[in-house]
């Protein structure tokens, strides 16, 4: 190993093959990256100047997020065109990409971070990006003043991280209009404790139920029930299961859930 060998997602940047670190991890990650002719999914990976780098092709998706998106709104039956949506982690913009495919009248794209959007949706005249907002914190107000789009949104998509969803629904809740249905990424891993994560990933299907229906209580204490829950088509980055569900007013008691629940973790 040569002192200068660079980091992988920094090589890729420095070639001009990713516009970015954070998305070259991302490609990475997903195991779309090959060095010298074999994957390797560690940003931190180091390579020579030498090394051939190749990033596989993807389809017309600005991140893999998008299938998962597709998936629940197909199982849903969930109609888009002319809603306002907010993205809650927008990231890269997948969310936010189908629901302009699907008509929506108005995206807002939230995300914590800074420059992640993909530049084929920077034109966009629907969406309206926010960066450098804390979702957990958001009320109407801060929303529309944050994104200028005063219509408080009757459509709440999420893909979030490192962050209990349990957390961030009171203020999901609050800032959408009332009746408004919601479909969020339930991600095990940052809803267990470390104590029931092994290399990152969450293999005790008794967690992941748990995980789910502490998702859904949460939600049904704020007056929303669960109205659908599908598994991810597409696992996460380090092979966590995840799941989609849609919540609303009309939804029903998580105890009409659990054995769609149990079915759904395998346990």
């Amino acid at each position: 190993m040569n002192a200068e060998d660079l980091r992988l997602d920094a090589a890729l940047t420095e070639r001009g093959l990713v516009r970015s670190r954070t998305v070259a991890a991302r490609l990475i990650a997903d195991g779309l990256v090959t060095v010298d002719g074999k994957p390797v999914v560690k940003a931190s990976h180091r390579v020579s100047d030498d090394a051939v780098l190749e990033v596989a092709a993807t389809d017309h998706y600005v991140s893999r997020g998008a299938h998962k998106l597709i998936a629940a709104l197909d199982a849903f039956a969930l109609p888009i065109a002319g809603r306002t949506v907010l993205d809650a982690g927008a990231s890269t913009g997948g969310f936010s990409q189908v629901l302009l495919e699907r008509d929506a009248a108005q995206v807002i794209a939230i995300d914590v971070g800074h420059g992640q959007l993909a530049p084929s949706l920077m034109d966009e005249p629907r969406l309206k990006l926010v960066e450098g907002f804390n979702i957990r914190y958001a009320t109407p107000e801060t929303v529309a003043g944050a994104s200028g789009i005063t219509e408080r949104p009757d459509l709440i998509v999420g893909d979030l991280s490192f962050i209990s969803l349990t957390t961030v629904l009171p203020a999901l809740a609050a800032t959408a209009v009332p009746g408004a249905d919601f479909v969020l990424l339930i991600k095990p891993q940052f809803e267990v404790g470390k104590g029931g994560i092994r290399e990152g990933v969450v293999h005790n299907a008794g967690l992941r139920s748990d995980a789910i229906a502490g998702v859904l209580w949460a939600a049904w204490d704020l007056g929303l029930g669960t109205n659908g829950l599908v598994a991810s088509p597409i696992a996460g980055a380090t092979g966590n299961r995840e799941y989609l569900c849609w919540l609303s007013t009309a939804g029903t008691n998580p105890t009409e859930w659990m054995k769609r629940i149990e079915v759904l973790v395998g346990a």
